[in-house]
């Protein structure tokens, strides 16, 4: 059996046409086919604006900062999550603070969510993960605004493009945040080598964004502050752009959204797979007492992982073990996530990984499985047959 990685993308020749096309023009970064894709991108998610960026990492920066996050507040999410959605909110001169998950759907515990806003009035931003690709109960969580109105939400969707909330529209649609951000990273749902969207309903904070992903300039029809120097008789200068904020260099390439455009193309056939995998591994493990489903009941999921949870200490097994033995086999797990609490930089600022017991408990116990889209039906049955092996 060839090598079974835990994720992967898929090219075809439809991509690497689109790829070239744009190796052939005269655009090799901001061409027309940039906003293109955002325009695209938004309709498919339901939104007013997408805004690309360099990556996911960038996309929550820059978003934090668009709605205010800096040194006098402070930025809450969950220790379940890689470490960029909290380490986004330094880049801001601010803090996060976390709350532990709920077992139910290992996303941020809502009711905790509202406890820990009640008692902290300094938390300005909230950031809601869908881990894995199943939403979070955003209709509950922006139900925070009743108890701080001052309080914004941005959702991590890195893993979520092509979920869908219980009401059944698309994540990303700003319903129930301010903005949500997306990852085009090679494992997600499509891939444009590194990048990352952010969508949002709200024309300030859209224009906002459009300056921070470059340099602080926006030329996209932006009020000129230096009037004077902008217009010569009443003229618009031809070469004139202001810098009217400190911005970053976010900017993604026409190459990688020649890319992303071409894979948003099949995104259905993508989630289709995704989803059928899924119920393989449901029912191959459903009955199996050593192992819980780590996300049951999502049919809203866009599928971005498949986690089970083990309990090693009570088998006498460990999970190095347990990896190590699958990776003989040319079968490649992994473990999403380590907490962010857990990391040495956390530590060292006093953050205490006990107080969050449920995320510790599921880190413990977590293994995430191989789900691609051309992860084959004989592979997928490889790969369940040398996880219970293992435990015989």
């Amino acid at each position: 059996m060839s090598i079974i990685p835990y994720g992967k993308h898929y090219i075809d020749q439809d991509d690497i046409k689109n790829v070239i096309k744009v190796l052939k023009s005269n655009n090799l970064t901001q061409g027309p086919i940039i906003d293109i894709f955002e325009k695209k991108f938004a309709s498919y998610v339901g939104a007013r604006y997408a805004v690309a960026v360099s990556s996911c990492t960038a996309g929550l920066h820059i978003s934090y900062l668009a709605l205010g996050l800096n040194q006098d507040n402070k930025l809450l999410t969950t220790p379940i999550t890689f470490v960029s959605t909290a380490n986004a909110a330094f880049y801001c001169n601010s803090e996060p603070l976390f709350v532990d998950i709920s077992n139910d759907d290992l996303n941020i515990n809502k009711y905790d969510l509202k406890n820990k806003i009640k008692r902290n009035k300094k938390i300005k931003i909230v950031t809601p993960v869908h881990f894995g690709g199943k939403p979070c109960d955003m209709k509950q969580i922006k139900k925070i605004y009743k108890l701080n109105k001052n309080i914004k939400i941005v959702e991590d969707a890195a893993h979520a493009l092509g979920a869908r909330y219980e009401d059944g529209s698309m994540v990303g649609n700003c319903k129930y945040s301010d903005a949500t951000v997306f990852s085009m990273h090679p494992v997600k749902i499509i891939a444009s080598g590194e990048g990352g969207v952010i969508t949002t309903n709200n024309y300030n904070i859209y224009k906002k964004l459009i300056r921070l992903r470059s340099h602080g300039i926006n030329k996209r029809d932006d009020k000129y502050i230096n009037e004077k120097n902008a217009k010569t008789q009443n003229r618009l200068n031809p070469w004139y752009y202001e810098m009217q904020d400190i911005g970053f260099h976010y900017r993604i390439t026409d190459i990688q959204i020649a890319l992303a455009l071409s894979q948003l193309k099949k995104i259905n056939k993508f989630l289709h797979k995704r989803k059928k995998i899924a119920k393989i591994y449901d029912n191959a493990f459903k009955k199996i007492e050593y192992i819980t489903i780590g996300q049951p009941e999502k049919e809203t999921s866009s599928h971005h992982l498949y986690i089970i949870r083990i309990d090693f200490k009570k088998l006498k097994k460990t999970r190095a073990e347990l990896m190590d033995y699958l990776k003989k086999k040319n079968i490649i797990t992994q473990v999403h996530y380590i907490p962010v609490t857990n990391h040495p930089f956390y530590s060292i600022k006093k953050y205490k990984s006990n107080d969050y017991p449920k995320s510790l408990k599921y880190y413990d116990e977590a293994l995430s499985l191989p789900i691609y889209y051309t992860l084959t039906d004989k592979q997928q049955k490889f790969v369940i047959k040398n996880l219970l092996n293992f435990f015989k």
